[in-house]
């Protein structure tokens, strides 16, 4: 029995790491970083996942965007992706993906607190991009926000309502349906 629900998890962080490389190619272009829709993939991985394989879909996203695979936005991929201007975005999502679960995890997967859980990711996501964008870009702290920042926060709060909404609503139907835990507990290995 756990080494079903292990291959199950396994699975479906795999599929969620593609809805992140398919949502990747919905975009708004814009100098310097796009908007894409790979942060409501984030939001949406771990709101029906939780904090555990929300993360590991985003590790497998940004790991087969680093051998090369063209999953990140306007179908890029590689190294040069990760450690150039957009590049801490990726990895923020990690993160992002791991404290929006935990946070549902440690309160309950209620629409009020996938709000407030996705709207903190979306500011960790662009606070992490925007240090990396800055840095790597060698930009001013006034352009790195105008260019990396100040364009994304409406529309993250936007992607955030989406993914809460969508993501409690899905969770809830799988739970239903008994193909997920109403709380997802870690497999042990």
């Amino acid at each position: 029995m756990r080494q079903a629900n292990k291959l199950r998890m396994t699975i479906v962080c795999g599929i969620f790491a593609a809805v992140t490389a398919i949502l990747a190619q919905v975009e708004i272009p814009l100098p310097l970083v796009p908007i894409s829709g790979q942060t409501l993939a984030v939001g949406l991985t771990a709101t029906i996942l939780g904090s555990r394989y929300g993360a590991i879909s985003m590790i497998c996203y940004a790991a087969l965007g680093a051998i090369g695979l063209p999953v990140f936005a306007q179908a890029k991929g590689g190294l040069g992706v990760l450690f150039g201007p957009t590049g801490g975005y990726i990895f923020a999502f990690i993160a992002a993906a791991y404290v929006t679960g935990l946070i549902l995890e440690k309160t309950s997967f209620s629409f009020v607190n996938a709000i407030i859980a996705n709207l903190f990711a979306m500011m960790l996501i662009l606070c992490i991009g925007t240090i990396q964008l800055k840095f790597v870009a060698e930009l001013t702290w006034n352009d790195t926000f105008a260019f990396g920042f100040y364009p994304f926060v409406v529309v993250g709060i936007i992607k955030a309502l989406l993914a809460s909404w969508l993501g409690v609503t899905v969770r809830r139907r799988l739970v239903q349906a008994r193909l997920l835990h109403s709380r997802q507990q870690p497999v042990k290995a």
